[in-house]
């Protein structure tokens, strides 16, 4: 879990070039190719198996992350399955079988899936768990005992001091003495296992209340010690741990890229994202895992989320345009209360219904996850903005965006380092004409986008 204490918590396009409206034909990226990952939080493994099949693979996501697979206290809240009993599969979203089910339907769709890996705590009180072992905090039978676990027994409450941060208590949560062999070789058997299942990667929740050190012994053990590895590691200024610590054993998730895209889209200029990334002072673009809200965030409200409309959206369109990371599109469900969990335990019938948001299938982020696979390697050129909040940029000759946040339709002729000939536009699904010197002349509405790219040259 990350700092739990801080979770308890269309538009349409008027194109002037093309006036055929037409749908751009899907096609998905061949594996190790694609960056993207679409986090399907707290969708049961039976759902997210079929999601990868029919929307994910088809879309070209590279990965799909899904919620922790261990036995958890019981309860419906959605923090219960970060609230870990034992490692055995054996929780809310689904058993051994259905998760092995699950990794091999979407491999089988060319997506590779990740797991939120719970390993620096184990859960607070007593009762059963959702596998029907029973459990008494610092007693967890066939996982840990109480010498499993660090001394400080305090809850952790200075981020200023490294001690306390990381070795006492996350909200009351028993913190496992990763420092030791038997913890450090219990924490890697578990991952092991789910490797062993066709496991392609890891988040490492709560990451910053681990020492690196531990995480980089317990990635040693693994048979494929160079998997796909991200750690949620939250920047706080004049905070005694920081994320730069974590690179050397992967990715880090960039917190700091997601509260300051709330910021831009919601009360300054796009225009200032000219830079956004290194520009920025953020982690190497290289080691980061971006995204525009979490599950944690979502409901903390230091990001945008889908309450937001076209500013969430636009946000969203950006990251997947925008080279700086690793894109992590959060789906999930609709809240009030904060604590809610899962409608229908996480089983989901279709997409937009029960409360299911399903913000990976919106067509404007949907259809961008193919932009940036077909853009892949190429640098921003082109920029141009209107010193507002309007903006375009072209990578380099494979793709051009246009993102208007403005309250009015923005008109105009954008020089392009693109091809001549037509292309779809992936935003509206309409034809737009390049010129022979690389420009085209758009209309594009208030709060939408506009999206070329050399894999979309026909509309279908």
């Amino acid at each position: 879990m990350s700092d739990i204490a801080r979770r308890v918590l269309t538009a349409t396009l008027a194109l002037v070039a093309g006036a055929a409206v037409c749908t751009p034909q899907a096609q998905a990226s061949p594996p190790g190719e694609k960056d993207v990952t679409a986090v399907l939080f707290e969708w049961d493994y039976r759902s997210v198996a079929k999601e990868c099949t029919t929307a994910l693979g088809p879309a070209g996501y590279g990965y799909v992350q899904v919620s922790p697979p261990q036995e958890h206290v019981q309860g419906p809240q959605w923090w219960t399955s970060y609230q870990p009993v034992g490692y055995r599969i054996a929780g809310r979203l689904g058993d051994r079988a259905a998760f092995t089910t699950m990794v091999a339907a979407c491999h089988t769709a060319g997506v590779k899936v990740v797991v939120d890996a719970v390993v620096n705590h184990m859960a607070a009180g007593s009762g059963t768990g959702t596998g029907g072992t029973p459990y008494t905090k610092y007693d967890y039978p066939g996982t840990y005992q109480r010498q499993d676990m660090d001394d400080c027994t305090t809850v952790v409450s200075d981020y200023r001091d490294r001690g306390n941060v990381q070795n006492c208590e996350l909200v009351g949560l028993a913190d496992l003495d990763t420092g030791e062999e038997h913890v450090r070789a219990r924490i890697a058997a578990y991952l092991e296992d789910l490797l062993g299942l066709g496991v392609d990667g890891f988040r490492i929740d709560a990451a910053k209340h681990i020492p690196a050190q531990d995480l980089a012994a317990i990635k040693s053990r693994l048979s494929r010690p160079d998997v796909h590895w991200k750690q949620e590691t939250i920047f706080g200024a004049g905070e005694a741990v920081q994320p730069e610590e974590y690179l050397g054993t992967g990715d880090v998730q960039e917190f700091r890229y997601a509260r300051d895209l709330k910021r831009v889209l919601l009360g300054e200029r796009l225009a200032y994202l000219k830079n956004h990334g290194e520009g920025w002072g953020y982690l190497p673009g290289g080691k980061a895992s971006v995204f525009v809200d979490n599950h944690d965030t979502e409901r903390g409200g230091d990001t945008l989320n889908y309450k937001d409309g076209a500013a969430y959206t636009l946000a969203n369109v950006f990251m997947l345009a925008w080279p700086y990371g690793s894109p992590d599109i959060h789906s999930g469900y609709e809240f009030s209360d904060r604590d809610a969990g899962p409608p229908r335990g996480g089983a989901v019938g279709a997409c937009w219904q029960d409360g299911w948001k399903c913000q990976h299938a919106w067509p404007e982020i949907r259809s961008m996850v193919a932009f940036r696979n077909a853009v892949r390697g190429t640098a921003v050129t082109d920029w141009w903005d209107n010193g507002y909040q309007t903006i375009a940029f072209g990578r380099g000759s494979k793709g051009y965006a246009v993102i208007n946040h403005e309250a009015y339709a923005v008109t105009r002729t954008f020089q392009t380092s693109l091809a001549a000939g037509d292309y779809c536009d992936v935003q509206s699904g309409r034809r737009v004409t390049v010129a022979g010197d690389g420009r085209f002349t758009a209309t594009v509405a208030a709060n939408t986008a506009l999206a070329l790219h050399v894999g979309a040259r026909v509309c279908a």
